[in-house]
């Protein structure tokens, strides 16, 4: 998709005109599997979907037959695959609606350009229909700029060297955020700011760092509560690896995916049920195709 549009808006809405075709069916994630998503659509077709404006929890493309009703698993290929990346480099999407009586936040008639969003997450699950299929969460990006083509950012990584001596400043999404409530702050404490994983601990010109790690997800669909035996304390290395499923914790705290055993302070009680959401959603989350 090509255009001579200045801006992302106005390339947008002429862009649909002429590839509206695209998004009817199992099309509806436009991009590739090493260059991640530029732009995915919402128009009601996946009846798992959930929209809720500035959050969208996202069915992964796949799976349906002629009938457009799911009639096997979802595999992480195509689409799904790219969403991924889009998560792994922060990379942000293009969001599309499409016309759907049944949602609110949808355009009456045709496709609108609704701005760009982040994949804060995704992880898999057993759908409406009794199949496997891929969901991803999608937060709106408020303050947002122009957005390149997802081919213009890959090819500025794809090769080493060369570079730019004065580059320009631009805001930047960042893909994870690391939040640190007053729980947090004293689970933290709690562990002397040591990774409950591998037992170590950061020191800084300003002080110990550590990250809080929620076990269930806050905010839509999971709605893991802020609460200690919702929270671990990791360093960033293992946050970033429990988040993406390369570990877990079994319920008498061995790691899974990785050796070792989750150190558990007195005082610290974590609640079993999050560590089987966590193990059931994200745990090893490429299941044999």
């Amino acid at each position: 998709m090509r255009s001579s549009c200045k801006t992302s808006f106005v390339c947008y809405e002429k862009i649909l005109l002429l590839n509206a075709a695209f998004f009817r069916g199992d099309y509806r994630i436009s991009g590739s599997e090493k260059e991640g998503a530029d732009s995915i659509v919402v128009s009601g077709g996946y009846e798992d979907d959930r929209d809720f404006g500035n959050v969208i929890i996202y069915t992964g493309q796949g799976g349906r037959g002629i009938s457009g009703k799911q009639e096997k698993d979802q595999t992480m290929k195509r689409g799904n695959l790219a969403l991924v990346v889009n998560e792994m480099e922060g990379l942000p999407v293009r969001v599309i609606r499409g016309a759907d009586p049944n949602n609110s936040f949808a355009p009456k008639n045709g496709y609108r350009y609704d701005g760009l969003y982040r994949v804060d997450s995704h992880w898999y699950e057993t759908g409406k229909a009794g199949f496997r299929i891929w969901r991803y969460r999608l937060l709106k990006i408020e303050d947002e700029s122009p957005l390149p083509p997802a081919k213009s950012i890959a090819s500025a990584v794809t090769v080493l060297g060369g570079g730019n001596f004065a580059p320009d400043r631009k805001s930047m999404t960042v893909q994870r955020i690391v939040r640190d409530t007053k729980q947090a702050k004293a689970l933290k404490r709690l562990y002397d700011y040591t990774c409950q994983v591998c037992n170590i601990r950061i020191t800084t010109a300003t002080g110990p760092y550590a990250e809080a790690a929620h076990i269930r997800p806050l905010g839509k669909p999971h709605e893991g509560p802020d609460t200690p035996d919702n929270i671990i304390c990791l360093c960033p290395n293992h946050h970033v690896m429990f988040d993406l499923g390369a570990f877990s914790v079994d319920d008498n705290f061995t790691l899974i995916g990785i050796d070792g055993t989750l150190t558990v302070r007195k005082g610290h009680i974590i609640d079993l049920e999050h560590l089987a959401y966590h193990r059931k959603h994200y745990l090893n989350r490429i299941p044999p195709e």
